[in-house]
Parts: structure tokens; C-alpha cells; sequence
């Protein structure tokens, strides 16, 4: 009988307790703590991982945007998942609609909003991987868009989402096996090795 109340009481109490979530910033954007604080200067950024050893990714989001929150809570938020990204990259945080200056590639000064359009990011969540080097010599009027070696639009699960940072670390996107292959064969390899149980 004691243990059935001290059940009880727990999952009651636990009714009370808020689980926790993604962190949300003064901007509305959701965090994770491993993020980046840059000047938002491309060039200078890439170089920045570039000395660490990482790869440069810009994740645009925005304040209310549930399906960020669910990219934070389900997939940035997985130990395994955030482990390879910190591992791998240095990711900065964007805010769609934001006024904070931006550096384009080409030298270009903009801000958070007026980079999103002149980038074509029109949903959030959308991460930009950038190339491992700055070009030697950057054309005028060349953005991080075009620079950028993927794009990843949406909210996608946990093994979309990390195939994806592989993907890019593997450089897939210089061989022929597009990312949709890639995909499939890691989840084929992922059952076979019991880490995928669906």
C-alpha cells in the first residue's frame, strides 16, 4: 500500500513539474547552448571553424515557429545528434525577421532579414552548410546562398537531420551519391546494427 501512494505521489507531483524544453532567448528564437555568438561575418565565420577543424552551418528561425521548437526538442536536443554537431561544425543562429548586421561573402553589409530574402530562406526552420574554405577570390555579388554546398529546409527527425551533417562532412555532395541514397543506406546500416529499432 505505502508503495502504491509513493507512485501516486510521484506521478501527481509530476503532473506540476513542467518537462524540460528547448531554451528560449530575449528574441524569441529557442537556443541551444553550444551555439555560436559571432560578428555574423560569413567569410570570417567559415574561417573561424575552418581553424577549429569544423564546417560553418546558419540555422534561420524564428519567433513562434513550432516547428523550430520541435527541430530543438526532438533533434538538436539528442545527445547523439548534438554530440556529432559540436563535434563538427560551429552553427550560428539567425533570426528571420531579425536587425542584427550580417557580413555577406561578398563583403556586402545587410541584416538578418534583408540576408534571409536576398538568400531565398522563406521557412523555418532552415539550416545553410557552407564550404569547408573561403573561395580565394570571391565574386561580386556572390552570396553565402550560392556559396552554400546544401540547404536543409524543415523540421526533419533525428536521422534525416544528422545524416544530413554527415553528409556534409563526408563531402557527398562532390560524389555521386545524392543525399537521399546516402540516407537510406546509413538507415539500412543503422537497423542492421540495432541503433535504428522502429
Amino acid at each position: 500500500m505505502k508503495s502504491l501512494f509513493a507512485i501516486l505521489t510521484v506521478a501527481f507531483l509530476g503532473l506540476g513539474t513542467p518537462a524540460l524544453g528547448a531554451q528560449i532567448g530575449d528574441d524569441g528564437l529557442h537556443k541551444q547552448p553550444w551555439f555560436s555568438t559571432t560578428f555574423r561575418d560569413i567569410a570570417e565565420d567559415i574561417e573561424t571553424a575552418e581553424a577549429e577543424g569544423k564546417r560553418l552551418a546558419m540555422i534561420f528561425e524564428q519567433r513562434g515557429c513550432i516547428y523550430c521548437e520541435r527541430l530543438h526538442e526532438t533533434v538538436l536536443s539528442d545527445p547523439e545528434v548534438a554530440a556529432y554537431i559540436q563535434e563538427h561544425f560551429i552553427v550560428v543562429q539567425y533570426n528571420m525577421f531579425g536587425d542584427e548586421e550580417v557580413i555577406d561573402l561578398d563583403g556586402r553589409e545587410l541584416t538578418e532579414k534583408t540576408a534571409a530574402r536576398a538568400w531565398s530562406v522563406v521557412f523555418t526552420p532552415t539550416i545553410m552548410f557552407l564550404p569547408e574554405t573561403v573561395p580565394e577570390t570571391v565574386p561580386e555579388g556572390m552570396t553565402a546562398a550560392q556559396a552554400a554546398v546544401a540547404t536543409m529546409p524543415g523540421a526533419f527527425g533525428k536521422w534525416t537531420s544528422l545524416h544530413m551533417f554527415q553528409w556534409v562532412v563526408e563531402k557527398g555532395y562532390e560524389t555521386d551519391e545524392h543525399f537521399q541514397k546516402y540516407h537510406a543506406r546509413k538507415l539500412e546500416e543503422a537497423r542492421a546494427s540495432g541503433a535504428l529499432v522502429e
